[in-house]
C-alpha cells in the first residue's frame, strides 16, 4: 500500500478534480462542481488519516488540520488576487508549522523519522530522543527541516504567481474552473512529485546521520541490518 500511495495521492488529489471540474461545470453548475473538486482531495486525506492510517501523533494532526483548513476555504468563493491567496493557504500552514518547530528547537522532521522506526516501548522512545539529539543527528534533523522549508517557500510563490496569472476569469463560471483546473494540472502533479524529493533529501540526511552513530555489524552492510538490533547494541539503550 505505502508503494502506490504517491499514485493514489496524484489520482485523487489532482486527477479526479481536474477531471470534475472539466467535465461536470454544465452538469452541476460552476459553484458546485468547484466545491465538490475542492472536498474531493480533503475528503481522502480525512478518511486516510482518521479511518486507515487511524494514527493519531503531531503528523497525522498537522496533516487532518491542513485538509479541515483546505474544505472550510472551499466555501470562500473569491477570485483573483484573493483566490491566488487562498489556494496558496495550506503552503503557508506549512511553513508556519515547520519554521515555529525549528524555534522551538524541536525540527519537525524527527517526527516523521520517529513515524518510520516507530517506537513502541519508552524505553525504545528513550533510546531514538538520546539518539535524535546527538550532535551530527541533530545537524542532519535540523537541515532536512530547512530543505523542506525551502521547497514549501519555492511552492508558494510559484503558485500564487500561476494562480494570479492563469485564474482571471470571475468565479462561478466555467471559464474559472477550467482555469483553476489548468492551474491544478501544472501543480498538483509537480508539487507532490518535488515534495515526495524533498522529504526524501530530509530523510536521507538524516538516515545517514542516525546509522554513522550506530555500531555495524561484520556479516552485513549496515543499511540491511535491523534497526532497533543495532540501537540495542548501542550506547544509546539504559542499562
Amino acid at each position: 500500500m505505502k508503494s502506490i500511495k504517491p499514485i493514489i495521492d496524484i489520482v485523487i488529489g489532482a486527477i479526479i478534480p481536474i477531471l470534475i471540474l472539466n467535465n461536470l461545470t454544465k452538469t452541476l453548475g460552476a459553484e458546485m462542481t468547484y466545491v465538490l473538486a475542492a472536498l474531493v482531495p480533503v475528503s481522502y486525506t480525512l478518511i486516510d488519516t482518521f479511518f486507515i492510517s487511524r494514527r493519531f501523533n503531531v503528523i497525522t494532526s498537522y496533516v487532518a488540520l491542513a485538509a479541515i483548513m483546505n474544505g472550510v476555504l472551499a466555501f470562500w468563493w473569491v477570485d483573483g488576487w484573493r483566490f491566488a491567496i487562498k489556494d496558496t493557504a495550506a503552503f503557508l500552514v506549512t511553513l508556519l508549522v515547520f519554521v515555529g518547530s525549528l524555534v522551538l528547537g524541536k525540527p519537525i522532521l524527527q517526527f516523521f523519522m520517529a513515524q518510520i522506526w516507530m517506537p513502541d516501548t519508552p524505553a525504545k522512545q528513550q533510546a531514538l530522543t538520546r539518539i535524535f539529539n546527538q550532535a551530527g543527528v541533530a545537524r542532519a534533523l535540523h537541515m532536512g527541516t530547512l530543505i523542506v522549508i525551502a521547497y514549501s517557500l519555492i511552492a508558494a510563490v510559484v503558485n500564487f504567481v500561476l494562480n494570479l496569472n492563469i485564474v482571471v476569469a470571475p468565479f462561478g463560471g466555467e471559464d474559472f474552473n477550467q482555469q483553476v483546473a489548468q492551474v491544478n494540472a501544472i501543480t498538483r502533479i509537480a508539487f507532490t512529485l518535488a515534495n515526495l524529493a524533498a522529504f526524501g533529501l530530509g530523510f536521507w540526511l538524516v538516515y545517514r546521520a542516525v546509522f554513522a552513530v550506530l555500531p555495524k555489524e561484520t556479516d552485513k552492510d549496515q543499511i540491511e541490518s535491523d534497526f532497533w538490533e543495532l540501537v540495542n547494541k548501542s550506547q544509546f539503550v539504559s542499562p
